[in-house]
């Protein structure tokens, strides 16, 4: 899957490369955030570029650049962008490398900064938790061996609700399919997340067995709870971080200090994400409130990531 998914990605970053031959030059105007297209990371990209406002530069709205790792890897390290805020390693280590980003085995002008999230956010893969009581089921071997009862298609294998064509657990997933002895029997179903795991809570509530993606933190958390109504059949656990681009990080040793520093706690996302979910309309405009009433609850703290900052701009 690495060598297919490679080659799209390289294509994607040729035409990149050629649209943003001067941006990537252009050093003079506002810092290009971009976001990742997943709703539990809007509020931390705007957390960031408030801040990086905070310390005097002029930045783009993330939301006018919302895209999946692999349309922002390519134009990051071709200098279209100058950062985000949506890193998950090692799952997009990937996107690291010369050979899947451009199709040449180069050094990338790309680099994860500091430690938004250490050691905090679990993905990987769930049933619902009446399968794997009745079924006796605690690993995908389990899941493969009762394949019939998470098929979907009627084609025999189970069917894996799983993520978004682009982002790195896509590709993860495939992967993993085409390497694990219970690979055979499953197969992944891509599409939008969040409508495949409305699907899935939809099944789960009427008693269907369901095979899915997760992540933490996640809307999905608050209503497909582990120990609940769902458990997990294969997991790992990812930093969330920064990823700029190191020309840029050069030119701007304050924002390059910033990102070293910035922590965002793990519960704070989760409360965050929960009261999205739970809203009926949830617009840009709250995104944005959101990300200022966490800087003003950690005004103290934030204040010292600036100082910080500006000591070494």
């Amino acid at each position: 899957m690495i060598k297919r998914s490679s080659t799209l990605i390289a294509a994607v970053a040729a035409f990149v490369l050629v649209l943003s031959a001067c941006a990537a030059e252009d050093d003079g105007g506002p810092v290009a955030i971009a976001r990742a297209n997943w709703s539990s990371g809007y509020m931390q990209a705007a957390i960031y570029a408030q801040l990086i406002e905070e310390l005097g530069h002029e930045v783009t709205d993330p939301a006018a650049a919302t895209l999946s790792p692999y349309s922002f890897y390519p134009a990051l390290a071709a200098g279209q962008y100058d950062m985000w805020a949506n890193g998950w390693f090692p799952l997009h280590e990937i996107y690291l490398e010369g050979e899947n980003v451009t199709g040449q085995a180069v050094d990338l002008p790309i680099e994860p900064v500091g430690w938004e999230v250490a050691q905090g956010a679990a993905d990987g893969l769930m049933i619902d938790k009446a399968s794997a009581d009745s079924m006796g089921i605690t690993s995908m071997d389990g899941v493969a061996a009762n394949a019939g009862a998470f098929d979907v298609d009627g084609d025999g294998k189970a069917d894996l609700f799983g993520c978004n064509v682009g982002w790195g657990c896509e590709v993860a997933i495939n992967e993993m399919i085409a390497d694990s002895s219970w690979g055979s029997r499953v197969e992944q179903v891509s599409g939008n997340y969040d409508e495949l795991a409305q699907g899935v809570v939809d099944k789960v509530a009427a008693g269907e067995s369901a095979l899915f993606y997760a992540w933490t933190p996640n809307w999905t958390n608050t209503v497909l709870v582990d120990g609940q109504n769902a458990v997990w059949v294969h997991s790992a656990v990812n930093d969330i971080r920064a990823v700029a681009n190191t020309n840029f990080l050069d030119r701007n040793p304050d924002i390059h200090r910033l990102l070293e520093v910035v922590a965002i706690p793990l519960g704070d996302i989760a409360a965050q994400n929960a009261k999205m979910a739970a809203a009926d309309d949830y617009s840009e405009a709250d995104v944005q409130a959101d990300a200022e009433a966490w800087i003003a609850a950690n005004r103290d703290q934030v204040d010292s990531w600036l100082a910080s900052a500006r000591a070494s701009g």
